[in-house]
């Protein structure tokens, strides 16, 4: 076997809907990029096999190099929503890949649809301008046009994002500025509510985009059915030091709960960077971080799917690992290489926990 496929499936008792996050990773580093992309490509087939693909994202290690070689391998296989970003995987290898897909759907007009509720994902978006602030700004502002031609919102229907910025450690402050600005344009304040995202180093193919966006927005949300977390006890408001995203959101169905905690590092209450220059310690005080927004969805550790974890330095990554696994020996991960917004964080997590524990209220998912 020459690739490693991490497939969590989740199918709560009596439901119509399966969903399966699925993470590739290439076995043996040695092999030519050829190579590799041909059997995470491979395996990507295999393991999508009778399932609806919603959502795939590419992990590249020289993303203008190996990115056009990628779109023409495409070309022969059925289009979906597809992300490709330079980070490069840490154990060697030089292309991973994350796949949403789910079983039990419906797709009509190329948008899968099931109980009421429309799913749209959306990859790569990126924005001319000449520098991250504009880029940021015109990224937004075209993600909510695309939701518009179907009745949708960045305000009220945008669930998760992933900002993914060329030179971070230069260019995040563009990023924080036209984010902030476009949300005061939209009514998303410190008094209302944000969106959970990622804002980390991440290289488009193209060298003129300096920030690309991935988002996921859902449609036919009733009030209520979507919260948010905050572990306060653990982190501060992300406000507090200026950045306008939300540490975790929950959605609760009918018959299962969707969490997605924001990308999380060694942080304390008061917004400090706790353990500098300490991976070891950072990497435990963002587990406990991540467990405590997830106890607040009444959620744990175990009801991951999938994570990936962000790190600023290649050489961290046994280090990083081995605590993790310590902690979580059955986490679904992926690790790259992604410097996170302050160089003191040398560690960041993202992820996603399924519970089939919903709210009758709602409807399924």
């Amino acid at each position: 076997m020459k690739t490693i496929s991490q497939i969590a499936a989740f199918a709560p008792s009596q439901s119509a809907t399966a969903e399966y996050h699925i993470l590739l990773s290439v076995t043996d580093p040695s092999l030519p990029y050829a190579a590799q992309l041909e059997e995470i490509l491979h395996a990507y087939i295999q393991s999508t096999k009778g399932k609806m693909v919603h959502f795939r994202r590419f992990f590249l290690s020289d993303a203008a190099n190996q990115a056009p070689s990628l779109t023409e391998a495409l070309r022969s296989l059925p289009s979906v929503p597809t992300s490709v970003v330079q980070q490069a995987p840490l154990d060697g290898t030089r292309i991973a890949m994350w796949v949403y897909c789910t079983s039990g759907m419906d797709c009509p007009g190329g948008v899968p649809t099931h109980g009421g509720y429309s799913h749209h994902w959306t990859g790569s978006l990126v924005s001319p301008g000449k520098d991250s602030y504009e880029q940021m700004g015109g990224i937004f502002r075209a993600l909510e046009g695309e939701l518009g031609k179907v009745g949708l919102s960045v305000a009220s229907d945008t669930v998760r994002t992933w900002i993914f910025v060329r030179d971070v450690d230069a260019n995040y402050g563009g990023v924080v500025v036209g984010r902030r600005e476009y949300f005061n344009t939209i009514g998303l304040t410190p008094s209302t509510h944000f969106i959970a995202s990622t804002g980390i180093e991440g290289r488009n193919p193209d060298f003129r985009n300096i920030v690309e966006m991935d988002a996921y927005s859902v449609g036919g949300l009733e009030d209520g059915q979507k919260r948010y977390l905050y572990a306060l006890d653990h982190l501060s408001p992300t406000a507090d030091y200026g950045v306008t995203f939300e540490r975790g959101t929950c959605i609760q169905y009918g018959d299962r709960s969707h969490i997605f905690i924001s990308g999380t590092a060694s942080i304390d209450s008061k917004g400090q960077v706790l353990y500098p220059g300490d991976v070891s310690s950072q990497t435990g005080r963002l587990l406990e971080n991540v467990e405590a927004l997830l106890r607040e969805a009444d959620a744990g550790l175990e009801d991951i799917a999938m994570a990936i974890v962000y790190l600023r330095e290649a050489a961290d990554y046994s280090i990083v690992r081995k605590v993790i696994e310590g902690t979580c020996p059955s986490l679904h991960a992926l690790y790259v290489l992604g410097p996170v917004c302050r160089p003191a964080w040398l560690v960041e997590m993202e992820c996603l926990a399924l519970t089939p524990s919903g709210n009758p209220s709602f409807r399924a998912f």
